[in-house]
C-alpha cells in the first residue's frame, strides 16, 4: 500500500490531547484555495477502497482494543466496515459515520488517522469510559466512481473521479426512512439497530464558498431539527455541537457556522435521533474531493487542515464523553452562532 501525504504529515505534530495551530499555513481557515480550474485536485492522494480495508487489517492486527467487522455490502459487493471500541457495554457509545457521500472523503481520511491514534499512548485510559465505533466510507462505489451513470463531467484527476451518489445514483442520506439501498439497510440493521448508541457524528463536505461574519467557513454544524425529536435527545445533541465547536474554535484556525439543514427524516441526523434517540451532530467540512461544480471541490494545499479538523473533532468528543465533561457543556452559543451564507461570485 502506498504511502499517504496527508495522514503521514498530520503523525508527527498532532497528539490527541492538543492541537498546534502554528504546524498549519494561516491561509488554512478561510483563505485555502478552492479548485478554479488552475490547480489540480489528485483523487490518487486518496485512499482507495482496497487501501482503506488493507489499513483497517493493519490497525486491527496491531490494536488489543480493536474489532473490525463488516456490516454489510454495498450495491457492488464491497464489504462495509466497523471499526469498534467496546471496553465496557455499559460505557457511553459514540459513532462516527463517514462518506455517506463518496465525494467527501477528507473526513474519512482524518477517520482512519484517528483509528491509529486510538492504538497509541496518548489515549491510554480514554478507550475505559466510552466505547467508540466508526464507519468509514459508507458509500464505497460512489468513492471509487465504480457506478452505472457518467461521471464524465467531474473534475478531479489522478485514476478516478468520486460522487455524491451510490452505484445506482441513490443519496445515502436521503434514504433513512425508506432504508431501500443495501449501505442505509447495513447501517441501520448492524449498527443503529444493534449498538446502545447515545452519540453520532454524521461527517460531511459542503461548497467551498459559506462565510460567517465575513470570514470564509472551514465547516459548519447543525443539531437534528425534526419535529418530532426529543426535547432531552436535543439538548444532548446541542451539548454534543458545543464540544465540537469549542475544540475547533480554540484552535485559532477553525471557523465554524451554523448549517442551514432539512428537517426530513430521512436525513441521517433526524433519522437517528427519531427513531433510536440517538444525540446527533451533523459536521460539514468545507470543499469536496470531486465534484461536476468547480465551485465546491477544494484545493490540495487545504486537505492536511481539513483531516486535523476531522481528527480534532472525533478526539475531543471522545474526551468529553469519557470524563462526562459533555453534561455540562454550555449550549447557549448556538443561540447566537449566524447561520453561514454563501459569498457572491467575484465572477
Amino acid at each position: 500500500m502506498k504511502k499517504k501525504l496527508f495522514a503521514l504529515s498530520l503523525t508527527g505534530i498532532m497528539t490527541l490531547g492538543a492541537v498546534a495551530p502554528a504546524a498549519l499555513p494561516v491561509y488554512a481557515v478561510g483563505e485555502g484555495p478552492s479548485y478554479n480550474g488552475n490547480e489540480s485536485i489528485q483523487t490518487s492522494n486518496l485512499y482507495t477502497y482496497e487501501e482503506m480495508v488493507q489499513y483497517l487489517k493493519k490497525q486491527d492486527a496491531k490494536q488489543g482494543a480493536m474489532e473490525l467487522e463488516v456490516i454489510g455490502q454495498t450495491v457492488k459487493n464491497r464489504d462495509i466496515y466497523l471499526a469498534k471500541y467496546i471496553t465496557n457495554p455499559n460505557n457511553p457509545t459514540v459513532l462516527f459515520l463517514t462518506q455517506q457521500h463518496g465525494n467527501e472523503q477528507l473526513t474519512t481520511e482524518g477517520a482512519l488517522e484517528f483509528i491509529k491514534h486510538l492504538g497509541t499512548n496518548k489515549t491510554k485510559g480514554v478507550l475505559e469510559n466510552v466505547n467508540v465505533l466508526i464507519v468509514p466510507m459508507l458509500n464505497a462505489d460512489g468513492a471509487m466512481g465504480d457506478v452505472d451513470f457518467s461521471l464524465e463531467d467531474y473534475v478531479a484527476d489522478g485514476g478516478r473521479h468520486l460522487t455524491r451518489y451510490n452505484a445506482v445514483g441513490t443519496d445515502l442520506n436521503r434514504d433513512h426512512v425508506d432504508k431501500l439501498q443495501p449501505e442505509t439497510q447495513a447501517l441501520h440493521e448492524n449498527v443503529l439497530q444493534k449498538y446502545d448508541i447515545d452519540y453520532m457524528i454524521d461527517l460531511h463536505h459542503q461548497g467551498t464558498d459559506y462565510e460567517r461574519d465575513g470570514k470564509l467557513v472551514s465547516g459548519s454544524m447543525l443539531y437534528p431539527t425534526n419535529a418530532n425529536v426529543k426535547p432531552e435527545v436535543l439538548e444532548k445533541s446541542k451539548k454534543l455541537g458545543a464540544v465540537v465547536f469549542n475544540a475547533v474554535d480554540s484552535t485559532g484556525w477553525g471557523h465554524i457556522g451554523k448549517y442551514n439543514g432539512g428537517s426530513g427524516e430521512n436525513i441521517g441526523r433526524n433519522g437517528a435521533a427519531v427513531q433510536y434517540d440517538i444525540a446527533t451532530l451533523l459536521f460539514e467540512m468545507r470543499g469536496m474531493s470531486d465534484h461536476e461544480d468547480p465551485s465546491r471541490v477544494i484545493g490540495q494545499k487545504s486537505n492536511g487542515y481539513l483531516i486535523k479538523q476531522t481528527v480534532t473533532t472525533l478526539d475531543a468528543t471522545v474526551r468529553a464523553i469519557a470524563d462526562g465533561s459533555i453534561d455540562n457543556a454550555d449550549i447557549s452559543f448556538w443561540d447566537t452562532l449566524d447561520t453561514q451564507t454563501q459569498r457572491p461570485s467575484e465572477e
